[in-house]
C-alpha cells in the first residue's frame, strides 16, 4: 500500500489505512453536510460632515455590515467600514484595548470608547454613532479636544516641589497608604467621556474645568508627594472652575473605566472648605 494511503487519526500518532476514494467520499460528505450560513446584517447610522467639502452639511448616513465577517466592538465595524465601504470615513483610534481613550464617541445615546463597546446583536435595530457631543468637530467622528487639553495643562498635572535640587537625583518615596489613595484616579485615560456628558460642562465648558480635569486636579491635590496643595487650591476659588458642578453624576454613569469623578470633586469641595477656614483664620 502507498504512503498516501495513511492518514493521521490523531496528533499521538495512531494511524489507520484509509483508500483515497475513501478520503475523497469523506470530503464531499463533509461539504454537503456544512451548514449555510445566513449573513447578519447590521445597519449603522453614522454622523458624517466634512468641512472642506463645500456646502456640506451635517447628516447620518448609513452603511449595512454583515456581522459574521465582523469583530464583536464597535470600533471593528468603523474599522471595516472604512477598509471596505467608504475610505473617507474618519474617526480616531488606536489602542483597541481600552488604554489610549482615542476612539471615544457617543454610540447609541451613551459616551463610550468604541474599542469596549459591544456590537448590539438586534439587528433590527441601527447602531447610531455621533462624535462626543457639545464639542467642535473637526470631521464625522472627531471632535476638537483643544479645550480640554488646554484645561487640563492649567492644572498643572506633575508633581511640584519646594525644593528642586534633589529631582532626578533620588526618588520621591510614599508609604503604601498614601499610594492607595491614588487609586481610582490615575487610571484615567483622559477620553473625556465623562466631560462631555455633563450638562455643566455644556453649558460653561470654557470656564468650567469638567470632571475629567478635577479628578486630575484631585489626584494631585492628595499626593503626598507633593508641596503645592494649597497654591493648587487658590486657583480653584473662582465660581466656575469648580463650584459648577451640581452633582448630576452623568460622569461617574459614563466613564468607560468604572471611575468616579464626582465623589473627587466632591472631595475637592471638601478640601475647599477646609482650605478657605484656615485662610479666614489666618487673616
Amino acid at each position: 500500500m502507498s504512503v498516501a494511503s495513511f492518514t493521521s487519526l490523531s496528533r499521538c500518532g495512531v494511524m489507520a489505512f484509509r483508500s483515497p476514494a475513501r478520503q475523497l467520499a469523506v470530503r464531499y460528505a463533509q461539504t454537503a453536510a456544512a451548514p449555510s450560513v445566513q449573513p447578519r446584517i447590521k445597519k449603522f447610522q453614522i454622523y458624517r460632515w466634512d468641512p472642506d467639502t463645500p456646502g456640506d452639511k451635517p447628516r447620518m448616513q448609513t452603511y449595512e455590515v454583515d456581522l459574521n465577517a465582523c469583530g464583536p466592538m464597535v470600533l471593528d465595524a468603523l474599522i471595516k467600514i472604512k477598509n471596505e465601504m467608504d475610505s473617507t470615513l474618519t474617526f480616531r483610534r488606536s489602542c483597541r484595548e481600552g488604554i489610549c481613550g482615542s476612539c471615544a464617541m457617543n454610540i447609541n445615546g451613551g459616551n463610550t470608547l468604541a474599542c469596549l463597546n459591544k456590537i448590539d446583536a438586534n439587528l433590527s435595530k441601527p447602531t447610531k454613532i455621533y462624535p462626543l457631543p457639545h464639542m467642535y468637530v473637526v470631521k464625522d467622528l472627531v471632535p476638537d479636544m483643544s479645550n480640554f487639553y488646554a484645561q487640563y495643562k492649567s492644572i498643572e498635572p506633575y508633581l511640584k516641589k519646594n525644593d528642586e535640587s534633589k529631582e532626578g537625583k533620588e526618588q520621591y518615596l510614599q508609604s503604601v497608604e498614601d499610594r492607595q489613595k491614588l487609586d481610582g484616579l490615575y487610571e484615567c485615560i483622559l477620553c473625556a467621556c465623562c466631560s462631555t456628558s455633563c450638562p455643566s460642562y455644556w453649558w460653561n465648558g470654557d470656564k468650567y474645568l469638567g470632571p475629567a480635569v478635577l479628578m486630575q486636579a484631585y489626584r494631585w491635590l492628595i499626593d503626598s508627594r507633593d508641596d503645592f496643595t494649597e497654591q493648587r487650591l487658590s486657583k480653584l476659588q473662582d465660581p466656575f472652575s469648580l463650584f459648577r458642578c451640581h452633582t448630576i453624576m452623568n460622569c461617574t454613569q459614563t466613564c468607560p473605566k468604572g471611575l468616579n469623578p464626582g465623589k473627587a470633586i466632591a472631595e475637592i469641595k471638601k478640601m475647599m472648605a477646609t482650605y478657605k477656614e484656615k485662610k479666614a483664620a489666618a487673616v
